[in-house]
Order: C-alpha cells, then structure tokens, then sequence
C-alpha cells in the first residue's frame, strides 16, 4: 500500500517542526535508482505507483510476504538490508522496532508526516513516533443482511442468538475470534490469564451451532450471496460487501473493537534510504493518499486527516472512520506469553472441532 512523491519543489516550501526545511538543493538526485518496496500483494493501485516513477525516475521494485512473521524472518536474516520501505501489522512492528531492525526516521525528510491522524499515533509499537509512519487502520465488523437474519444485532454477544443457527460466516484468525468472546466477559483481547481464556473457549464452543462457514479468504462472498444472512469480517471484507449491497448493516459491537493499525518503516540497513524517505512522503500527500483509500481493491480506513476531503462521497462512508472512533474505542490484539497464546490454540482447536472444520 502505498503512492508516490512530491516534487523537489514541494519539498523546498516545506518546513517541520525543529528540525528545519529541506530545500530542493538539499534534495538528493534519487533519479535512476530503485526502491525496494516489501508489504502485502494488492496495497495500491497501478497508478499510485507509476506516479512515483514518473516524479522521480525511481523503479519500483514490489516484493510480497503473505504473514508479518514471514517478513520478520526476512529481515532478521539479512540484517534489514535488503528492503527499502515495509509495510506490516503493528503487533509486527513492536517486535521489528524492539529488536533494532528499523530506521530512527529524519522527519525533516518527511515534509508531509503531520498529515497522520493523531488518533492513531503514539501506539504501543512506537509511543514516541520515532520508526513509523501509519499507513491504514483495520476494524473487523459484524455485517448483515437484514432480510435474512430476525433479529438486530449490535453486539458480538448477539451472534449467539438462537435464531442465528447455521447462519454465520466468520473469518479464521484465532486470536481475533477467541478475543472478541473474551470481551462477551469483560476481558481483554490482551489477557495473560489462562483460566479466562479457558472460559472463552467454553463459552466459543456454544457459538458452533450458528456457525456455517470458518473462511479466512472472500468471506464477504458467503454474505453477498445470501449462504449467510450475518458475518465477521476483516476492513476489507467488510467495505467490499458494503459498496456491492449497500442494504447491508455494519456493526461496531457495543463491547469494544478490535482495531489495528499498519505503518511504514524502514529498515535498518536499507539500500536506498533517501528513495525511502521519498515515497513514505508521498504516500502521505493528500491527493495521493485519497486515490489509495478510495481504490476498490485497498478498503482500510485513512490515517490521512487532510486526505479526507479527497475521497469521494460514493466511498467516504466506507473508508472515513467517524469521528467517535478513536483509539479508545477498543484496542490492539499484541503479543502475549506463549502459556496464554498456546491456550488460545487449544481453544480454537476445541472451537474448530466443534464447527466440524
């Protein structure tokens, strides 16, 4: 996920903060290079990234990893070395900043980095701001059909219901499921307390009944194709399904949310450092932040404030947090203890075998 530059003329107008202008004399020649980009498949659209080139005469090279954990392997092999920006999960990135594998930024080369929203900096990866950029929030909803389903849901507890037999579809992160029972209890996604996260995986057993599909991939095709009438699914899941069936209801469960956030870094030891200061800025330029946000493909919600206005109105509604969802409103699934995090396996493993997955 991510856009292009701004050009050297932008960056000669701008100043941050205490750290001074960066003038266009002061602007290294990146012309030529290439940068080395590393994140998920899909993150941007076409034109985002041939924008970049075309700005600064900089190849992009697009390198993919499926899980976070497969690109923390990477790095710590080749000692940050090889990627020049990444793009990952905040659990991820703590790890990433705590072991030393990315790059304290010059946020003087980051002419745009006020553009964040503040609601979603100073995070538990990186409280003073000193490795990241953030580049999207993520929320998993509850969404349903109302001409499928009798009831009205407003919360997780409310899958639960009877009437909901064999007509749930939820996605297949462990974490995420057993986390959102344990705030059915009043517990936090984040519990180092074995026997609490046994109790959640009693009470998940009972949910088996309602459910008809455990799908990690396309969930929101089960619910547009009415096999669901209710489902559990990722951001992007869940924004696909709202511009296909505009009737479809959205969820943030009264219990609290699961919110996640992925941020830009860049390694340690990367090749080309002053390409990556680049593209990190300009993937912070409202207009091109808003053509990332309002892509079909993409469907996270903007971390840009100033990119807002761009967004279509068609889209807004999807991809624009409102204004009382903020960090407060739920918190990070992040690392715990592997006592705590091998319960949630067995759990899960209950749970699975219950659904006859």
């Amino acid at each position: 996920m991510n856009k292009r530059l701004i050009a050297a003329a932008v960056f000669a107008a701008c100043v941050i903060g205490t750290t001074g202008a960066v003038t266009a004399e002061e602007l290294p020649d990146i012309s030529g290079t290439t940068l080395n980009l590393y994140t998920w498949d899909g993150m941007f659209p076409q034109e985002v990234l041939d924008g970049f080139t075309e700005k600064y005469g900089v190849k992009i090279q697009y390198s993919n990893f499926d899980y976070d954990e497969d690109m923390l392997a990477r790095l710590e092999t080749n000692g940050a070395s090889e990627y020049d920006v990444v793009i990952a999960d905040d659990y991820i990135l703590k790890m990433v900043n705590d072991e030393g594998l990315s790059e304290e930024l010059d946020k003087s080369k980051i002419p745009n980095y006020d553009n964040q929203n503040e609601a979603f900096m100073s995070l538990f990866y990186d409280p003073e701001n000193k490795y990241n950029v953030v580049y999207g929030v993520g929320i998993p909803l509850i969404v349903y059909d109302p001409s499928l389903i009798d009831i009205e849901i407003s919360s997780f507890e409310d899958l639960w219901d009877e009437s909901l037999a064999d007509n749930v579809a939820i996605i297949g992160n462990y974490r995420v499921i057993d986390g959102f029972t344990l705030k059915t209890l009043g517990e936090s996604f984040n519990t180092e307390d074995v026997d609490k996260i046994r109790e959640a995986g009693e009470k998940l057993v009972t949910l088996a009944p309602n459910i008809r599909a455990i799908n990690d991939t396309n969930t929101q095709d089960l619910l547009l194709s009415g096999e669901v009438g209710a489902a559990f699914m990722y951001t992007s899941q869940v924004t696909l399904a709202l511009r296909t069936n505009p009737e479809l209801v959205a969820v943030y469960p009264s219990e609290g949310l699961g919110i996640g956030t992925m941020a830009q870094f860049i390694p340690k030891n990367a090749p080309n450092k002053e390409a990556a200061y680049a593209f990190i800025n300009y993937l912070l330029e409202p207009e091109v932040a808003a053509k990332c946000f309002d892509s079909d493909e993409f469907g996270y919600y903007c971390t840009n404030k100033p990119a807002e206005e761009f967004i279509s109105e068609e889209n807004r509604q999807y991809v624009v947090l409102p204004d009382d969802i903020t960090w407060e409103s739920g918190e990070a699934i992040q690392t715990i203890s592997d006592e705590a995090n091998e319960a949630h396996m067995e759990v899960w493993a209950e749970f699975q075998a219950a659904c006859g997955a």
